[in-house]
């Protein structure tokens, strides 16, 4: 090793960061993997449209709906952990 003189300790500036608020995150997430919020959103109008149907006493069509609601159910999460591959793999 040569001897020289060591580099200078200077401190190096840090980035500034801006604080993001709900509404900020909210948009960019659903920006970065829309498919989840889509599918909540369908997720929530199965279930409100199946009790209904609960409710008015059409049991056959409230169990269909509720069937149909775990398929909206496993929709959300493949589009969860789809984002979750594809920002892993962006990041290498």
């Amino acid at each position: 090793m040569a001897a020289g003189q060591p580099p200078p300790l200077r401190p190096t500036a840090l980035p500034a960061f801006s604080e993001e608020g709900f509404g900020d995150k909210f948009l960019r997430k659903t920006r970065e993997n829309p498919l989840v919020p889509l599918g909540c959103l369908c997720t929530l109008g199965v279930l409100t449209y199946g009790l209904i149907s609960f409710k008015r006493g059409n049991t056959r069509h409230s169990q269909l709906m509720m069937r149909a609601r775990i398929l909206a159910q496993a929709f959300t999460f493949a589009a969860l952990l789809g984002g979750m591959a594809v920002t892993a793999l962006k990041s290498r």
